[in-house]
């Protein structure tokens, strides 16, 4: 891994690996937001072929929780709170965006809570990986506030519109088995185990067919917004456009030759 003491950014082979983070209870670190949004714009823009290219992006956090969401004593100190909260979201919505939008697949590692941000976080990650003594809720209404990071775009399209009124409205806390059940995780593991496998996911991501992956990705993402004959056109777009690169002709080669495929 190549990385330098105290970044929140550091390249482990084809994964990006991002601490959005810090402290012990896992406060949304908000100098990260506006770095990662560079970084996730660049990735947007290389190419899928490269060895040298980002393969797949890990979020994980600095302490003993995933995120707790953003720093409350800031919100309550602001002598402008209602400029200083739009803010503070406007940044954390530059860093959704392009992390929904992202080429390559975002895994999360969810130890402890993931609470308020933290929350809307794993809700716009493609794979979350939780321990069993995690738990993640809305917690927006406990403050008084309303959702920020996407939750009430994400959280409906994971678990339905009535589930996602109720878990928002009641400020629903969800333990992993809850989580996994609801599609908000994709898998729970013992808790000392989470790190290692959404690390094991990640790289095995990386590794995969990039460009495939990322137009996996813009076709669900896609999908909820579109008819289907839209979603049909799209599709045949889309195998096409790897039937023809690179990635589709080691694929068949590979399949011919009846081993597995080298993509990278």
């Amino acid at each position: 891994m190549t990385t330098t003491e105290g970044s929140a950014v550091v390249r482990d082979g084809r994964v990006l690996r991002v601490q959005v983070s810090r402290g012990r209870h896992g406060t949304l670190d908000g100098e990260v937001l506006d770095q990662l949004h560079g970084l996730l714009a660049t990735v947007a823009e290389q190419d899928p072929a490269d060895p040298d290219g980002v393969g797949a992006v890990l979020l994980v956090g600095e302490g003993e929780n995933f995120c707790t969401g953003g720093d409350v004593r800031a919100f309550a100190g602001a002598a402008d709170r209602k400029a200083y909260v739009h803010g503070l979201a406007e940044r954390f919505h530059g860093f959704l965006q392009p992390l929904v939008d992202s080429p390559v697949p975002t895994v999360a590692a969810v130890r402890g809570w993931a609470a308020g941000a933290g929350m809307s976080i794993v809700c716009a990650t493609d794979i979350a990986v939780a321990g069993r003594s995690t738990k993640l809720r809305p917690a927006y209404p406990g403050i008084g506030f309303s959702p920020d990071g996407g939750m009430t775009w994400t959280l409906p399209r994971l678990v339905g519109a009535a589930r996602a009124r109720r878990i928002l409205l009641t400020d629903e806390v969800l333990d992993a088995a809850a989580a996994l059940e609801a599609g908000v995780v994709a898998t729970v593991v013992d808790d000392d185990d989470v790190l290692a496998e959404a690390e094991r996911t990640a790289h095995r991501l990386s590794q995969g067919p990039t460009a495939a992956l990322g137009r996996i990705r813009g076709l669900l993402t896609r999908t909820w917004d579109v008819e289907l004959g839209e979603q049909l056109a799209s599709e045949a777009d889309a195998i096409a456009a790897s039937a023809a690169g690179a990635e589709g002709a080691e694929g068949l080669t590979a399949f011919g030759e009846k081993r597995a495929p080298r993509f990278h």
